[in-house]
């Protein structure tokens, strides 16, 4: 019975778990295809040196792939928070007609292994049909012949399962976790009570932005005048980098409404008043989250670089064979850990928006009511989710900038070549990806907030 209830739940909540799918099926199909790259390169025809090559590569990139789980990880215990915020509500009916909170907490289990057993499938069959598509990737990093050829990594789809059941199980303890926590009154006001985020009230604004500043010079001057210690040191250097950037979002969306506030003509046109508060929320709420997708975004950019900047720029004319072969494998964990971080940031972002987009179904229905044209809500969701994805992307390229100024000079010093063409491909790459995920968060946040409203009038009308 709790099985079919759970069906009906996922069936149901398509709107919700469309997302929630999505994020869960490419984690998958990601690491399935990192772990299998190995596989790709070994069904193809290849000399006896060669093999033997590749076979030590295989070994080094599924040893990498380790830092891949962690960071799926991280992207489906956010994508869980998002589906439990979403259906607090219903939950707390749940409990509200009698059910105790064990039987919900058994209902949310099976949902869960519901939804994770169909993403862990179709992660795993879109990796394999687009293998073609990686091991094209992967045999022009390593400079091998390539043929059309469809392969199924055994090996990969079952390191795959296994992480991902790991994955899957933790994030469905911590939200059954989370889910005992809460009273019946909170699961009722969860889809209108925003997310609880710390600020910092100890110091002054001024004091902040100059915290700021000296953090960012730190980092950046580290990255340009010390590249050995900014190595060694990346891991702190880079949540210093978050630090700093969250509180550079925080002032900037705190101070462009006072700043607008200036100009009374412009700032009570339209529904530029209520956008700009949207702002001045969800931003200053939330910049510690658009920070981590900045600086994740710039990091990923920059190893797309590295990763061709090593291994495919260094096959131009005077350039040591040996040395290239021996810089592939580096090449091509920085290309896929690129990607993913490039990925996994733009889907953290666009859960981040849409549980944005969930907690303002109020708001919009008060501006309905008060007889608001339908194209300024829209004007108004537009210039929200255009403004949170414009805002870190700009300040990963300038993060980017100093970057990729130390990849540039340990180009050279290599004798890697065609670096400007490699700089503009990748970055080209990023940006084309943030359109495509700021116009998937556009439409589907549009979906949540204007059609229950569209079919409001249509009910009233009939």
């Amino acid at each position: 019975m709790f099985v079919k209830i759970a069906f009906g739940n996922i069936r149901r909540s398509l709107s919700d778990y469309s997302v929630y799918f999505f994020a869960l099926a490419l984690a998958a199909c990601l690491l399935y295809s990192f772990t299998g790259s190995g596989d790709y390169l070994l069904s193809l025809d290849l000399t006896d040196d060669q093999r033997g090559f590749y076979e030590t590569c295989s070994s080094i990139t599924q040893a990498f792939s380790v830092f891949s789980v962690v960071v799926f990880a991280f992207l489906i215990v956010y994508a869980n928070r998002f589906i439990l915020r979403r259906r607090s509500r219903e939950f707390g009916l749940y409990q509200l007609l009698g059910m105790e909170p064990g039987l919900v907490a058994r209902i949310l289990c099976y949902e869960n292994v519901l939804v994770g057993l169909l993403s862990l499938a179709a992660g795993i069959g879109a990796g394999v049909l687009l293998s073609p598509l990686m091991g094209s990737v992967t045999a022009f990093v390593f400079n091998a012949p390539w043929a059309f050829r469809i392969a199924l990594s055994q090996n990969a789809a079952l390191w795959t399962a296994e992480c991902f059941a790991a994955i899957m199980a933790a994030a469905t303890l911590l939200s059954i976790r989370e889910l005992g926590k809460r009273t019946l009154i909170s699961l009722m006001d969860a889809a209108s009570a925003p997310e609880k985020v710390r600020r910092i009230r100890l110091f002054p604004p001024v004091v902040q932005g100059i915290v700021a500043a000296a953090l960012l010079a730190m980092v950046w001057g580290m990255c340009i005048l010390q590249p050995v210690q900014f190595i060694m040191l990346m891991i702190p250097l880079g949540f210093a980098a978050v630090f700093a950037t969250g509180i550079v979002f925080r002032l900037q969306a705190q101070r462009r409404p006072r700043r607008a506030r200036k100009h009374p003509d412009r700032y009570w046109q339209g529904l530029r008043c209520f956008t700009l508060r949207q702002i001045e929320e969800r931003v200053s709420s939330g910049s510690n989250a658009l920070a981590c997708t900045c600086v994740l975004s710039a990091v990923g950019i920059c190893m797309m670089v590295a990763g061709f900047a090593f291994s495919v720029g260094m096959r131009g004319p005077g350039s040591s064979a040996g040395l290239a072969d021996t810089m592939a494998p580096v090449g091509f964990i920085g290309i896929f850990y690129g990607a993913t971080f490039l990925v996994s940031a733009m889907a953290v972002l666009a859960l981040q928006l849409m549980t944005a987009a969930s907690d303002s179904q109020q708001r919009f229905r008060l501006l309905e009511q008060l007889g608001c044209e339908r194209r300024l809500m829209e004007r108004s969701l537009r210039s929200f989710v255009g403004y949170c994805f414009v805002t870190p992307t700009a300040f990963a390229l300038v993060h980017c900038v100093f970057g990729l100024l130390l990849i540039g000079f340990l180009a050279l010093v290599i004798g890697s070549q065609s670096y400007g063409l490699v700089c503009a491909g990748c970055i080209g790459f990023a940006l084309a990806l943030f359109g495509v995920y700021f116009l998937l968060t556009y439409a589907v946040s549009k979906r949540m907030l204007l059609r229950p409203l569209a079919e409001g009038e249509g009910a009233a009308t009939s």
